[in-house]
């Protein structure tokens, strides 16, 4: 019996201590394999922080040697000699390629002519053999990059020049470019940059410019200074990175994102460091534990921890957007809120910055949401890049963000994030095969300027936010009291705009269209006009854009299109034409609304006419393709509006058959003082013809511009000088005065044939 219960006795004890003995074992393993994950992950980290310390240190060299090219390119006597036909290669020797040598070490130069070929070359060792066709080829992207900057620097001015803003642009904005190439076996810095003339320019054209290219070889020496700078050991460059453990590595890329070489140094592990210095002790407790106290103890800290890191994991998921991974809305008005708290004890005071991705839904549209969503993310990396330590960034809804930015002591301060913000959106976004250019749009209330309640600050800033998208997009803008003004006073417009929508009183005038060879009006365009009760006519520039921005061109567009369907009964034989926008394009019940209202109105399809806009094809939006597309087939014509102006394409004439092609007002003004506009419009005129389009001149204010057009197969003219828009019986007494003129005018030429006959026959 005793032997039955000592082994009962032992059993119930092995059940017990064996289990505790496998656990607390298990436990030391785990916090054996913890300390070895974790000084692998304070290693990776290590060497993470020390390789973008040497990528930013490479950056400032970059940077360095554009500065240094600077003062070259940026010289009248250095634009007229590149600019040459026959280029002056001792001048350039000397100003030039043995200058930038002599005084920054540039071994090897490159010009670059504006014909796109090589004019001049320098090297240090008077090598000629080092320009091939492999290294121009590396280049042709840089250089194209640069003269793409060069030509949208220009802004074309009212009288139709370019005045060259390239010198008012950040530093951001240079017209350069820089990065790595590989000659040979050799690597080597390059800058390159357009040459400019020192003071602003104007020109009729836009050409591109010469580009020079400067190389300075990545030696020891040029290593030792960025060593330096970043604070690596040992830093040199291989060919083929060395498995050696305590070596790190950072990969170099050409222009075209090829591999030609490595940097590696000695790194810095300070996870290795710590393990080889606590693993003894480790081992020492391991096989010196001597109750299982310490390790229940021990187990009972690893659960705790576990379960802390899955309420912060939790915690975290619910105050962080899933896709960006950035703070959430709810999130950023806590930190707002806690900051705004803080910034009333202290000097410093606080800014908040709504961020906007301009024309966002236009990448939904052609490349679906999942690039949308890569956007989102790069923007988002890029924007955190720049923040400062002490400010937030955070996505508040699809397309937007906010930044919290504290310790605020100047406009200035805030305005030098904002740059660094627009600076990081200047390189495009790759997404597949696709390079997208996407630009911000800011609004910023500075705390406690603007107020210092949160709601109050973000609905500033929110307001800043509209300035800056309604003043062009792409820049920032900085709240003002105006603005509030501005934003109450446009929501008051709208409102009574939908009120004048709603209650039928607005009215539609129309402008006759005039066919020379005919000698009638054959067409009207009807054109929305609105007479405020208390303000009086308000020009359609301001309530056309006002009804886009708020969603009523909708509206306003139907209103329209049914009052002039409805007053055209009363002129049987005109052509009525509509402008129609883009969005109401894109509703899926428009045409189904047209054809509704010609039924309703007893209008036939042929005698509308819808005016589309270049912009219409801006979105590439399949929806407007298809609407106009099926009304064509219905018998309604399409006409597209100041064509030749905005971002004209003769693939949308292939795209879409057009009946009609109006030709921009700008042309017809300056055919007088232009003769590129001169041909230009015979131009359009004799395309418009070989297509089988009807043109439409607009603008027309004199009689020469009149027998001109004439003389060129111009089929519709439109203007002052046919008549100012007119109300509906002002056009019935117009149409009845014409046909008087008319009759008036057949009955004398009649009259002259009779006077002329007798003539002939005493001749005879």
């Amino acid at each position: 019996m005793k032997a039955v219960t000592e082994g009962s006795g032992g059993r119930i004890a092995n059940a017990i201590i064996i289990p505790m003995i496998a656990v607390v074992v298990l436990a030391v393993a785990c916090v054996f394999g913890l300390m070895i994950w974790s000084s692998q992950t304070s290693d990776e980290s290590a060497v993470s922080s020390q390789r973008k310390l040497l990528e930013g240190a490479v950056k400032l060299k970059l940077d360095q040697i554009i500065r240094q090219q600077t003062g070259t390119v940026v010289w009248d006597q250095a634009y007229f000699k590149s600019a040459s036909d026959i280029p002056d290669h001792s001048w350039l020797y000397n100003n030039v390629g043995l200058w930038l040598d002599e005084t920054y070490g540039f071994s090897r130069a490159l010009l670059i002519g504006r014909n796109g070929k090589v004019t001049f070359s320098y090297d240090r060792e008077l090598s000629r053999t080092w320009v091939d066709d492999s290294l121009l080829n590396e280049l042709n992207t840089v250089v194209s990059r640069v003269r793409a900057k060069y030509i949208t620097s220009f802004k074309r001015t009212p009288s139709g020049l370019y005045r060259f803003l390239g010198h008012q642009q950040s530093d951001g904005n240079r017209l350069a470019d820089t990065g790595l190439v590989s000659m040979g076996n050799e690597i080597y810095f390059y800058a390159a940059s357009a040459i400019t003339q020192e003071a602003h320019t104007i020109s009729a054209i836009r050409r591109p410019p010469a580009v020079l290219v400067s190389f300075e070889k990545m030696n020891q020496a040029a290593l030792s200074k960025i060593a330096t700078i970043s604070g690596l050991n040992n830093l040199h460059m291989v060919t083929r990175p060395s498995p050696v453990a305590s070596l790190a590595t950072a990969e170099l890329r050409s222009v075209k994102r090829q591999n030609i070489g490595y940097l590696q140094w000695q790194a810095n592990r300070p996870g290795t460091e710590m393990l080889s210095q606590v693993t003894p002790v480790l081992l020492i407790l391991a096989l010196a534990i001597i109750g299982l106290t310490i390790g229940v103890m021990d187990f009972i800290r690893q659960t705790t921890k576990k379960l802390a890191s899955s309420q912060a994991k939790a915690v975290h998921t619910a105050q962080h957007d899933a896709l960006s991974g950035l703070p959430n809305r709810s999130q950023f008005a806590q930190l707002l809120e806690t900051a705004l708290t803080k910034s009333q004890t202290e000097t410093d005071g606080s800014a908040v910055v709504y961020i906007d991705l301009d024309r966002f839904k236009d990448i939904n549209d052609t490349l679906g949401h999942a690039a949308g969503d890569e956007v989102i993310r790069a923007v988002a990396a890029r924007l955190q890049a720049v923040v400062p330590e002490t400010g937030v960034i955070a996505r508040i809804s699809g397309d937007e963000f906010a930044m919290l930015l504290t310790n605020c002591d100047s406009q200035e301060w805030i305005e030098h994030i904002l740059t660094r913000v627009q600076d990081q959106l200047v390189r495009p976004i790759r997404i597949e095969n696709n390079e997208l250019h996407v630009s911000l749009s800011m609004g910023a209330a500075m705390s406690p300027r603007d107020g210092t309640d949160p709601g109050e600050l973000l609905r500033k800033a929110d307001i800043a936010l509209y300035d800056a998208k309604g003043n062009g997009r792409g820049r920032w803008s900085f709240f003002d009291p105006s603005m509030q003004e501005h934003v109450l006073a446009q929501d008051k417009m709208s409102r009574e705009l939908r009120k004048a929508i709603d209650e039928d009183a607005l009215d539609v005038a129309y402008q006759p269209q005039y066919d020379a060879n005919a000698n009638r009006i054959v067409a009207i365009e009807a054109l929305a006009r609105w007479t405020h009760p208390d303000l009086g006519p308000i020009s359609p520039a301001s309530f056309i854009p006002l009804a886009e921005d708020t969603g009523l061109i909708n509206d306003l567009g139907i209103w329209v299109l049914r009052r002039a369907c409805r007053d055209a009964h009363r002129w049987p034989d005109l052509v009525v034409s509509v402008n129609v926008s883009p969005t109401q394009f894109k509703h899926p019940r428009f045409v189904e609304k047209v054809l509704e209202i010609l039924e309703d109105s007893h209008v036939a399809p042929g005698r509308l006419e819808i005016e589309v806009t270049e912009s219409v094809f801006a979105s590439q939006h399949k929806t407007i393709l298809t609407s106009m597309k099926r009304l064509k087939d219905l018998g309604v014509k399409i006409a597209l509006d100041d064509f030749g102006s905005g971002y004209s394409s003769l693939s949308y004439l292939r795209r879409f058959p057009f009946d009609t092609l109006k030709i921009d007002r700008d042309f017809i003004s300056n055919m007088d003082q232009s003769a590129e506009a001169l041909a230009i419009l015979t131009t359009i005129i004799s395309l418009g013809r070989a297509l089988g389009m009807a043109t439409v001149a607009e603008g027309i204010e004199t009689s020469d511009q009149v027998i001109f057009l004439t003389k060129n197969g111009c089929h519709r003219m439109q203007g002052y000088f046919i008549s100012r828009p007119l109300t509906g019986s002002g056009l019935e007494d117009y149409l009845e005065d014409w046909a008087i003129r008319r009759a008036m005018e057949a009955e004398s030429a009649a009259e002259g044939q009779r006077h002329r006959a007798p003539l002939r026959a005493a001749e005879a």
